[in-house]
């Protein structure tokens, strides 16, 4: 004989089923009609609908699984609607409520309002953000699993849009976006560089690495004062240029692990036509050839094209079989960030894009006694001709 709460519990799981089952075939419905953001609205509703229930009604694990059995059962063919898939719903919809409940278009009363119409008592793609930190159109813009990975990473809201940005501006699936999470690339988002590795890498583990590789700044006029002299009276131009000859190779070396040498205007040759790349590279690491491209000034989109017909002929001429696709790095006195990505993201060739430093962090005296960026492309390539 059923009990007293049985029979409350009996009757709140086929009320539950009967408000999921009609809210799905209503956006089902929409879906048909190409509404975007639907399957959205719907898993927010349906997560919203079972957080209530469970916080208010005391809902335990017994009742959601049989809420999914017994959906399944009614809607053959039914997907999306595991236990584990709905538990996933009520983490969405619970970390969004805050922010969403501060949206225009949502019913001042949304708590007050009937569990049967809480499911469907707004459409997610007719809300309009209140704050310029939420984008609706990105929001909007990555599917249930890309929303779901993300906050299985963090539930810190800046974060969080700044993967839900990285998932659009570069059009990540679900497996790249866990590598850039697994990359933790928020937390280094200030050291990366501009880049298309995702893209155009062989494997995500291998644009990972490349990620992970290289800084978005480097201070290419670095000098250890320590190992010149201890008073800048003794620092003149021939000791600074030694220095600079060992610390900026070393510094580059920097760029990551396993770093090698192979020149710099190495002379490269296409259809009678001669280029000369600053500086030519081989990680171990990685496997591939790397060209540094130095420029005196800001960013220019062309830099890229420039660096583009290197590594076509690096990779049609230079690079071994058993290597991966060589590696372009553009580093400029400045760049604008968010133009740099958007330029290189359409390249076939794995490109990024990264600025240095100049001497205007040192003391007056030794920064005078510097030569220009252009001075020191000169002393590496008289360096290594001596060294030959």
């Amino acid at each position: 004989m059923m009990t007293t709460n049985g029979n409350i519990e009996e009757t709140s799981i086929i009320q539950a089923v009967k408000d999921i089952k009609s809210a799905i075939l209503l956006s089902q419905s929409r879906a048909i009609k190409m509404i975007s953001g639907e399957e959205l609205s719907l898993y927010f509703g349906v997560g919203n609908y079972v957080s209530l229930h469970s916080r208010h009604e005391g809902w335990g694990k017994s009742i959601v699984e049989r809420i999914s059995i017994q959906l399944r059962k009614e809607l053959p063919g039914l997907r999306g609607f595991s236990v584990e898939n709905i538990k996933k719903m009520r983490t969405f919809a619970e970390f969004w409520k805050p922010y969403i409940l501060k949206w225009s278009a949502v019913p001042t009363d949304f708590e007050n309002t009937q569990y049967a119409v809480a499911i469907d008592a707004f459409s997610l793609q007719k809300w309009s953000a209140v704050t310029t930190e939420i984008n609706r159109d990105e929001f909007l813009g990555i599917s249930f699993s890309h929303h779901i990975e993300i906050l299985h990473k963090t539930r810190d809201i800046q974060e969080v849009l700044y993967y839900i940005h990285q998932t659009i501006l570069h059009q990540w699936k679900t497996r790249e976006l866990r590598e850039a999470l697994k990359a933790d690339l928020y937390k280094h988002g200030s050291d990366v560089m501009p880049n298309n590795f995702v893209e155009t890498m062989p494997t995500p583990r291998q644009a990972r690495k490349a990620i992970e590789m290289f800084k978005d700044e480097y201070l290419l006029d670095y000098i250890n004062v320590e190992d010149i002299a201890n008073d800048y009276d003794d620092v003149d131009e021939r000791v600074v240029e030694k220095a600079i000859v060992r610390d900026i190779k070393k510094f580059i070396m920097t760029f990551g692990r396993d770093f090698a040498s192979i020149g710099n205007q190495y002379h490269l040759e296409a259809y009678g036509q001669e280029l000369f790349p600053d500086l030519l590279f081989f990680n171990r690491e990685l496997g591939c050839l790397v060209v540094v491209e130095l420029k005196m000034g800001a960013f220019k989109n062309a830099y890229l094209g420039q660096l583009f017909g290197y590594l076509q002929i690096l990779d049609d001429k230079v690079r071994k079989p058993n290597e991966n696709p060589s590696i372009g790095i553009i580093l400029c006195k400045e760049a604008n960030k968010a133009y740099a990505e958007y330029a290189v993201r359409d390249y076939s060739k794995p490109m990024g894009v990264a600025t240095y430093k100049t001497l205007d962090d040192m003391p007056e005296k030794l920064r005078m006694a510097l030569p220009d960026l252009t001075k020191m492309i000169e002393i590496i390539n008289k360096n290594d001709e001596d060294n030959e």
